[in-house]
């Protein structure tokens, strides 16, 4: 059934009943529609390449979960596995062999030499800026502005994605004793990290910073820029914390690990690593891990950890990820990126098509985003009415200029067929936009 604007009543009625019973009617701020208006969607089916709405509406799939449906949705080996787990029992609270065969894969794959599994990426990236602090007995922490780390209060500070869309910077909540501890510099900006060094640098724990960047957009790091990160980190006796939460194992099967080479002291992963499912994980070198509980004083915990289900979903995901499918994920982001570009060409719309791998954004303005300034300050108006045009011709993107588009190797020809046409209109109601 082709989407219209008109046909999401069903939709309209759920997200009414959710906010009786739900801030906002969701469960993640950006499904709201916040910054891009109008009604929010509501799926309940998804299935390879394509999602389906409670109102019957069939869409392209351009944002895959937020990155972990790597091979689509629905893969019949996973939901095979996820059945065969279920079936011997949801959860122990003791350990599991499956948890051991996932840390084998990780550690197999990256430049972790140990790795614990949590259940989210903020409860990865908080765990692992808590061991960076208590090994190294320093209190601050070095962010880049724009980068999201999870809504961890000392990392939700300057932040992109759902906060940037909503212009919350700051969260309330996050006390201002909190916020002193983190030191924000713009990113892809090594002067301004080398300033603070200078003035910070015995007091500084960790640089924690997005592999490359995916929540101002799809912002690469510059050359060079991950490995300055460490040198300068390890110069003054700070480590480096690399959160692949959403690149790790969806760029490449070494995450972007695999594309720059550069090891982080500490690395978080999440997204693919769970196959859609709550699962993430925290890792890095032997002797800055074994100051986890219960081999050193760091206390971390979680019930859940290590769900059977959750591993079970993410170990055949990693499986199935094999060099064949990065490469056609690749194929369809370049594939992608040219009709993209096509199209807004046509209209005369001054663009740049952000690329981190196979990840993808669009900057409306000529040049290309480098740091979280150079994607605020773009024609972001723009994107709202392109993104509905999209939505109303059967193509989901992530709902927010801010935020990445994800491909998956599942997508077809008549899925890319379906784009191109989308992108038409889209295109020009880019064009005719106004503030």
């Amino acid at each position: 059934m082709q989407p219209t604007s008109a046909n999401v009543s069903t939709s309209a009625h759920w997200l009414e009943t959710a906010k009786a019973v739900t801030p906002g009617g969701v469960n993640s701020p950006v499904r709201a529609f916040g910054s891009v208006g109008g009604q929010a969607r509501f799926i309940c089916d998804a299935k390879g390449s394509q999602l389906t709405d409670v109102d019957g509406n069939t869409y392209v799939d351009l944002f895959c979960s937020w990155g972990p449906m790597l091979m689509g949705h629905a893969h019949p080996e996973i939901v095979e596995a996820v059945q065969r787990a279920a079936a011997r029992g949801l959860s122990f609270g003791a350990p599991t062999t499956g948890e051991v065969e996932l840390a084998q894969e990780i550690v197999g794959r990256t430049s972790v030499e140990e790795v614990r599994l949590v259940n989210s990426g903020t409860e990865a990236t908080m765990s692992a800026v808590r061991l960076a602090r208590g090994f190294t007995g320093r209190p601050l922490v070095l962010k880049f502005a724009g980068c999201y780390h999870g809504h961890v209060d000392s990392l939700l500070v300057s932040a992109g994605s759902g906060v940037a869309s909503y212009s919350l910077p700051n969260s309330p909540g996050v006390t201002g004793a909190v916020a002193k501890d983190t030191l924000v510099v713009p990113y892809n900006d090594i002067a301004a990290v080398e300033a603070a060094f200078a003035e910070h640098g015995d007091q500084i724990a960790c640089i924690i910073a997005e592999a490359a960047a995916g929540n101002m957009g799809a912002v690469a790091p510059r050359d060079g820029f991950n490995q300055k990160l460490k040198d300068i980190a390890h110069a003054h006796g700070a480590l480096l914390i690399l959160d692949e939460v959403m690149t790790g194992f969806r760029v490449h099967r070494q995450g972007w690990y695999g594309l720059d080479g550069v090891a982080g002291d500490l690395t978080t992963f999440g997204k693919v690593v769970s196959g859609g499912l709550p699962a993430a994980a925290f890792g890095g070198r032997k002797d800055i891990m074994s100051q986890l509980a219960p081999t050193g004083p760091v206390y971390q915990a979680g019930t859940l950890s290590g769900n059977p289900v959750a591993v079970a979903a993410g170990l055949t995901s990693l499986k199935l990820a094999t060099d064949e499918v990065y490469a056609t994920c690749n194929a369809n982001a370049d594939r992608l990126d040219a009709l993209v570009t096509a199209a807004l060409t046509r209209e005369g719309v001054a663009h740049h098509i952000q690329r981190a791998g196979n990840m993808l954004s669009i900057r409306f303005a000529d040049g290309q985003g480098y740091n979280f300034d150079d994607m605020q300050s773009a024609d972001t108006w723009r994107f709202p009415p392109f993104f509905h045009a999209l939505l109303d011709h059967g193509v989901f993107v992530s709902p927010s200029v801010f935020e990445t588009w994800f491909v998956s190797s599942a997508l077809t020809d008549d899925d890319f067929a379906t784009i191109e046409k989308a992108l038409v209109p889209a295109a020009k109601a880019a064009a005719q936009a106004s503030k």
